[in-house]
């Protein structure tokens, strides 16, 4: 806001476009923060509509791609979910042993237990923040009748000054994370992700934002922000979110291979939207090389639709084994069939076919393969 306000005293451009007007700069903050903010979608799709009325843009052909945006955060204020489940694992089991000493202490003081642990102190439970704070008032009951007991004191310290705020700080991190790997403690609602190379090609891993933009004719038509590094699942969200403001999908999605995967594309074409989408092998199997270096990969055996069968490029025969389920990160469900060679022993390419101990096996996803069918077509 500070700059916006020095820009409208110092640049002639901006001078000419707000009518030589000099808001203060907490005015222009006000206005971004509290004004702009609640209306800020109804502004953006309005100039959608007269564009539409304007002829400039038509929605037939919706151009999608995402960028990563860096966070105002400090790089290294990381904190990864594998490291939070690990360490809450940790303390979990150092909670458990005192736990059992409790158990072992109040056991040979009270007969009604005999050879039986205390359940309540968190036996066959998950060890949680509720389940310490249970504990500390079960010690704090005991040390009223046996004030002098150092153990139990000892235990409620270690307890009360370490496992319960450590427990509760990894909670809050489960909390902000939720589905994602990572966030930064400066700005939790930052994923780290790799950003692109810097000029001396070096993989930078900051927190940042993906951001996901829909183009025509140089005219931006939609934008979304995700917490998800990769592209792949954003497309949906993304499209929903246009056809929420604008009561309407695109007739044609035109984006690159990070978009291209079955869930994506089924989901595209229930909704009548055609998927310009290019998948990840596209541009290689398009190389003259292709062909020649891998004279074996699945897609050169030939299926035999009457037997439900395949047949290599030897001329032997891979017959259906099993069929098995895929589940995404979406929870999309995609089928994948499994096909085996009956007999590989004296096949004289095994080497090149092969690099397995059995028969050759292959893995045919039919609807995946029928998308990049018609994918290809298209493009």
């Amino acid at each position: 806001s500070r700059q916006i306000a020095k820009a409208l005293r110092e640049n002639v451009n901006f001078m000419w476009l707000s009518g030589m007007n000099r808001p203060d700069f907490r005015t222009i903050n006000r206005f971004r923060g509290k004004v702009m903010k609640a209306v800020i979608n109804e502004v953006f799709y309005g100039i959608i509509d007269q564009l539409l009325e304007m002829g400039m843009i038509d929605l037939q052909s919706y151009f999608m791609d995402g960028t990563k945006i860096e966070a105002n955060a400090n790089k290294y204020s990381f904190v990864w979910k594998k490291s939070t489940q690990t360490y809450k694992a940790r303390l979990q089991e150092k909670v458990k042993a005192l736990l059992e000493q409790i158990d072992e202490l109040e056991a040979e003081e009270e007969k009604e237990y005999e050879d039986r642990d205390l359940n309540e102190m968190g036996e066959g439970k998950e060890i949680d923040s509720e389940k310490l704070n249970e504990v500390m008032e079960k010690i704090n009951q005991r040390l009223k009748n046996d004030t002098d007991n150092k153990d139990l004191k000892a235990a409620k310290k270690q307890i009360e000054k370490d496992f319960l705020p450590r427990m509760k700080k990894y909670e809050a991190y489960e909390d902000i994370l939720g589905e994602r790997n990572s966030f930064s403690k400066t700005d939790p609602d930052a994923t780290f992700m790799r950003m692109k190379e810097d000029h001396m090609k070096n993989g930078q891993l900051k927190a940042g934002y993906n951001i996901q933009v829909g183009t025509q004719n140089q005219f931006i038509l939609g934008y979304s922000l995700h917490q998800r590094p990769g592209d792949t699942l954003c497309l949906q969200e993304h499209l929903e979110k246009f056809y929420a403001n604008m009561g309407l999908y695109p007739q044609n999605v035109i984006a690159d291979a990070g978009y291209g995967s079955e869930e994506n594309y089924a989901w595209m074409e229930k909704r009548g939207i055609e998927a310009y989408v290019k998948y990840n092998s596209f541009h290689y199997e398009r190389k003259p090389s292709y062909k020649k270096k891998n004279p074996y990969r699945a897609d050169a055996f030939v299926y035999q639709e009457g037997e439900d069968e395949y047949e290599c490029p030897q001329g032997k025969r891979l017959r259906f084994e099993k069929e098995g389920i895929r589940r995404t990160e979406g929870g999309y469900e995609s089928k994948r069939k499994i096909y085996r060679c009956v007999d590989c022993s004296g096949c004289p390419v095994r080497g090149e076919c092969t690099k397995g101990k059995g028969n050759r096996q292959i893995t045919v996803g039919a609807e995946l393969e029928r998308y990049r069918r018609t994918a290809s077509e298209r493009l």
